[in-house]
């Protein structure tokens, strides 16, 4: 396992694959790390990429600050950007789950230059998750965005193992739950996972930078049996990338998309790099 340092904390990187092949930067998301990629590197790698897979802020063991300044959208994609840098590589291929999806939006918006194109799984462009939240059942399906911005409380009903766990972790392959329920279970890691939930109002009232629409080439796959991120913001997307944009339903599929779609997500990412 890799590290590298930024501003005083240690992220843990999977960096595997050739290592002369183009770059790809894989962002997990809540309450994931960087094995949620596991089943999608092998064929990326036959394939002549390099993956890069840091377990995010608040994720590796030695960058857990505390308080959710800390984890604001500035700093997350900052950290992207440090990666890139202690690790010598000017530009990669963005592709993000989840929360690693709103960090691959909003780097291909403060970042663009190091990104060669943006590849997001589930997540809709920030810009589009704000603009229907209220005019369709998107609203609904974000009410656990409002109860994890309450310290304590919503760490009792998270708690590892309990109902409300396992309630998330449904999907999942077992294994998987499993080791995200493991590793979610070490002192403040619950917390700093759910910081970056907190973080969001700062950015929402306008301390955080906007994120504007993509003009690289960008590539959304969205599973069409997702519980939390719904049909509307999805299709809305659209209107928020100037660039070359390809919009895949993945039907039959939820939310875990790495972890239950692996074959899908390679297929699909090999496409859109082939394609420009």
């Amino acid at each position: 396992m890799a590290t590298f340092k930024r501003d005083g904390l240690e992220f843990t990187v999977r960096d595997e694959g050739p290592t002369d092949g183009d770059p790809v930067l894989l962002l997990h998301g809540f309450p994931q790390d960087s094995t949620a990629w596991d089943a999608i590197v092998p064929r990326l790698h036959e394939a002549g990429y390099r993956t890069l897979a840091p377990d995010q802020r608040g994720y590796s063991i030695g960058a857990m600050p505390q308080g959710r300044q800390a984890y604001r959208m500035a700093e997350l994609v900052a950290d992207c950007v440090g990666l890139l840098d202690a690790f010598d590589i000017e530009k990669a291929h963005i592709v993000g789950h989840d929360w690693g999806g709103s960090v691959a939006w909003s780097m291909a918006s403060l970042a663009e230059d190091r990104c060669q194109d943006v590849a997001v799984l589930s997540t809709p462009h920030p810009g589009a998750f704000v603009a229907v939240a209220l005019k369709s059942t998107q609203l609904l399906k974000s009410w656990y965005m409002a109860m994890f911005q309450v310290p304590k409380v919503s760490e009792a009903l998270l708690r590892p193992g309990g109902p409300g766990w396992k309630k998330i972790m449904q999907g999942l392959p077992p294994h998987q739950a499993q080791h995200y329920t493991q590793r979610m279970s070490r002192p403040g890691a619950l917390t700093a996972a759910l910081s970056w939930y907190r973080a969001l109002a700062l950015d929402m009232v306008g301390k955080g930078p906007g994120v504007k629409r993509t003009r690289i080439p960008a590539l959304y796959l969205w599973g069409e049996n997702d519980p939390a991120l719904g049909r509307a913001a999805a299709e809305a997307t659209a209107d928020y990338v100037t660039g070359d944009y390809t919009f895949h339903i993945m039907s039959g599929v939820g939310h875990w998309v790495p972890e239950t779609a692996p074959d899908v997500v390679a297929t699909e990412l090999l496409e859109f790099w082939s394609s420009h």
